[in-house]
Parts: C-alpha cells; sequence; structure tokens
C-alpha cells in the first residue's frame, strides 16, 4: 500500500494508477514524450488532440493537410502505449479566439504573437476544463518550461535548455492554471534527451522535425493568411519619411513590419531606412533612420502577474524583460498603473519594439517567470 501522505511524480498524493492525467497532444514528438513517460510510470493516460484550423481550407490550396497529419501521429502513439485518445473540434472557437485576432491587430499595423493567445484562450482555457471535464487530476503537455513549487505556492520557471525554453509563450498562465498543469520536459537538458526517450518508447514520431511555423501560417507568408481572412484589406499607400514627405510608394501595411529594412523598394536615399510606424488609418508606412527604432517606455496592458505580492502594491519592480522570444531578458523597472496595467522603462533601450508584442517578465539573475503583458500603442 502506497502511503497516501507520500506524493507521486506528479506532485499529487495518490498512486499513478489512481491518478487521471490529461496529455495535450499536438502530433510532435514533445507531447508524445509526455504521454509515454507518464503511461510507463503507470498513470491513468488520456491523450487529446485538438483540430484547430483546417489547412486546406484556411490557404485554398491541397495538400496541406498538416493538421490531419498531427492527429494521425497523436493516435498511433496512444495506439502503441494503449491509452485512450479523443481529438476535440476546436476550430470555431480557435477562430473566434485566435485567429480573427490576429488580422485584425495585422491589419492595425501590430505584431501579434497568437502562440500566446492560443495557450491562454484554448490550451489552457477550454482545454483544461475539458481535462476537469473527463475527471482529470490534473494536464500535462509538452512545453519546454518547469512548474516549481514555492513557499507561496506553484511558481513558472524558465526551462532547464535555454535553446527550448518556452516561458515567452506562456506568460499568461494564471495561479489557478499552473495549480493544474504540469510540464514534464522542463527540466530535460537537451531536445536530445526528448528524442532519445522518443527512441526508448518505441515512438513512431522521435524523428519527425519541430514545427517552425505559427500552424495556420505555413512558410511565415503572414500577408498571404490575412489576405484570404480579410480579401481586398492591402490598400495601398504611400512610403514617407519622419517628417512627411512621400518617398515611394507600398501595396498595403500589412506586408511591413516595424524594423524592417529589406524590399521597401527605396533605395538612393542616403543611409539605410527601417520601417519606423505602421498607420493603417492614413495607409502611411513611415520610414526613419536605425536610431528611431530605439524605445526606452513600453505602456503595457492586460498585464498577467505572477508574483507572490500583488502587483499594484508596489510603485515599481525591478526586474528583467524580454519583448521577443529570441532575445534574452533586459533589466527594466515596472512602475505599476493599476493591477493590469502598466509602464515599463528599459534600461537598454530595444529596437524593433511594436505593439501587438508580449512584454514578460523574470526574475533578475534567477529563473522565475512573474507574467507579463501585451505592448499597446498607449493613450
Amino acid at each position: 500500500m502506497l502511503d497516501k501522505t507520500r506524493l507521486n511524480s506528479l506532485g499529487l498524493p495518490k498512486p499513478p494508477a489512481e491518478t487521471r492525467v490529461v496529455v495535450a497532444m499536438s502530433g510532435g514528438v514533445d507531447s508524445s514524450v509526455v504521454a509515454a513517460m507518464l503511461k510507463d510510470e503507470g498513470y491513468d493516460v488520456v491523450g487529446v488532440t485538438l483540430q484547430l484550423y483546417d489547412h486546406g481550407a484556411a490557404l485554398a490550396k491541397k495538400g496541406a493537410c498538416c493538421a490531419g497529419q498531427d492527429i494521425h501521429d497523436a493516435r498511433r502513439v496512444a495506439e502503441a502505449m494503449g491509452f485512450p485518445h479523443y481529438v476535440l473540434d476546436y476550430e470555431n472557437m480557435f477562430r473566434e479566439a485566435v485567429i480573427e485576432e490576429f488580422a485584425d491587430a495585422y491589419l492595425a499595423g501590430a505584431t501579434p504573437v497568437p502562440c500566446i493567445r492560443c495557450n491562454e484562450r484554448v490550451k489552457f482555457k477550454d482545454l483544461l476544463a475539458t481535462a476537469k471535464d473527463l475527471d482529470a487530476d490534473c494536464m500535462a503537455t509538452g512545453h519546454y518550461i518547469r512548474r516549481l513549487v514555492g513557499p507561496a505556492g506553484p511558481e513558472l520557471h524558465a526551462a532547464a535548455d535555454p535553446n527550448r525554453d518556452q516561458s515567452y509563450f506562456l506568460f499568461s498562465t494564471t495561479p489557478e492554471q499552473l495549480s493544474f498543469l504540469r510540464f514534464p520536459l522542463g527540466h530535460l537538458a537537451s531536445k536530445a534527451e526528448t528524442r532519445a526517450l522518443a527512441a526508448k518508447y518505441g515512438l513512431s514520431v522521435a524523428d519527425k522535425p519541430d514545427s517552425q511555423d505559427i500552424c495556420f501560417v505555413p512558410n511565415g507568408d503572414y500577408a498571404a493568411v490575412i489576405e484570404k481572412l480579410r480579401p481586398g484589406a492591402a490598400d495601398p499607400g504611400e512610403i514617407v519619411d519622419m517628417a512627411g514627405n512621400v518617398l515611394g510608394a507600398h501595396g498595403g501595411v500589412i506586408h511591413y513590419t516595424i524594423g524592417q529594412r529589406r524590399g521597401l523598394g527605396i533605395g538612393g536615399l542616403g543611409g539605410p531606412l527601417y520601417v519606423v510606424k505602421l498607420d493603417p488609418e492614413t495607409r502611411r508606412v513611415v520610414v526613419g533612420p536605425k536610431e528611431a527604432l530605439a524605445t526606452r517606455t513600453v505602456p503595457l496592458r492586460e498585464i498577467n502577474w505572477l508574483g507572490d505580492a500583488p502587483f499594484d502594491s508596489r510603485p515599481e519592480w525591478h526586474v528583467s524583460v524580454r519583448i521577443r522570444s529570441t532575445r534574452p531578458p533586459r533589466p527594466a523597472i515596472i512602475r505599476p498603473l493599476s493591477a493590469t496595467t502598466a509602464t515599463v522603462e528599459l534600461l537598454d533601450p530595444e529596437a524593433g519594439v511594436s505593439p501587438g508584442q508580449a512584454c514578460v517578465f523574470y526574475e533578475t539573475g534567477g529563473s522565475r517567470i512573474l507574467g507579463g503583458g501585451w505592448i499597446w500603442r498607449g493613450h
């Protein structure tokens, strides 16, 4: 008999065989390894895969069936390991909660990060509710992030492997969700360890390549998806300098991002010029020198705070922040304006900051994620 006060490997006070875990399975190697590993440890595993979109319909092209292949791969893993697997059709929900906002934000000149919204509004909200409906004790995912129990409860920490860390995309995880979620891969030193586990369990996806693009934007062609979702939205307009002088013409604001230098079609104007502002209302793309891209003050809203003390209990927080997933955290001062809004002062100016991006807070010198918010234009 297992002592009821002893915790299993998922931190729950009962034997694995009596612990039901819903595993969010994408069909990739990471979530497949999580499911296989937990099944091997004796847990009552239930695999769930979300059908989020029909690739062919999204792009009106033949043979684009990644979603179908991923569902097939997840099902094969479940069959091989001997646990039940369900496919949930979340297509309408995904379109409403993620794709439509992505299109609107992009057309408004923002640089959205749909993967965060998907985690926040679909995977960690509706799927988590489904897991509870299935009488699960917790839900596990293949994300590279760590959940550690601190003095005040569960904390979110960066993955052991900085190259795989997905904390930027998970900052909006709430304390309530964190109590129910588990991330069994967060402590692994490298992706090679994950693939070795996949080979150990004989999984068919052991050598499956990682997905790189946003799932509904194959090949990274944002403009093609926007034109499909919002026909005629790519209105032409003017390319102007910071004084408003017209330098050229463009085929639509959606073809440009803040910080872009190539493909402006306005050569021979002295030094290099960068996109410094997008103004969809006047259909203008504003260009300027690189120094015009430097941003020191960033307004944030929709803040999710994961610190122990209330966010607005102090006039300022000295932390590190990450504005792009590909850049390391930089020192900053957060000045709360309310429980969910703030101004962030970057101690070193950052180039290419755009509304729609996330700003994620990290404990300086540590691995803990303290939350984050969404960059907007401010008042």
